[in-house]
């Protein structure tokens, strides 16, 4: 037996190692799935098979992998993610400051404190002071808004 073919399976265990220390330092679901291909080539060495089918297991397994059971812990890892800045405005309810006129390009509302221009979501709506509208989307620098419904709203 020569060096290379004694110490095969140990290649694939230094990769595993490696691969697992990037996905603890990234924490991004990017080299855990590679991981899986490596276990499987491991064993695939240690049963004996040829470094050509060593290689077509840890790809074959790595893209399965990734595949089938990255979409479900992406899905699911990332659930409690937290609206931030401005896409914590987005469904917020506001009150109009200034009146809202899209073809005067005038408009504000005031939102969590703050004062914002705004545009209304539908080109021909005017918009009164004191009304209570919903943010939509934030466009650039202004705040995209609907008049909210009071009369449905409990």
């Amino acid at each position: 037996m020569d060096f290379i073919s004694v110490n095969k399976p140990i290649i694939w265990l230094i990769i595993l190692v490696v691969l697992l220390l990037i996905e603890i330092l990234t924490l991004g679901l990017t080299t855990i799935w590679f991981a899986g291909g490596a276990v499987a080539a491991f064993i695939t060495a240690l049963l004996g098979a040829g470094l050509p089918v060593q290689i077509i297991v840890f790809l074959v397994v790595s893209v399965l992998l990734l595949l089938f059971t990255r979409p479900l812990a992406v899905r699911y890892l990332n659930r409690k993610t937290t609206a931030t800045n401005v896409d914590s405005l987005i469904g917020a309810d506001a009150v109009v400051t200034e009146e809202i006129h899209n073809l005067l390009g005038k408009g504000q509302i005031t939102i969590h404190g703050a004062a914002w221009t705004a545009r209304a979501s539908r080109e021909g709506d005017i918009i009164p002071r004191d009304t209570v509208v919903r943010v939509v989307k934030i466009d650039g620098v202004k705040a995209i808004v609907e008049k909210v419904n009071t009369s449905t709203e409990k």
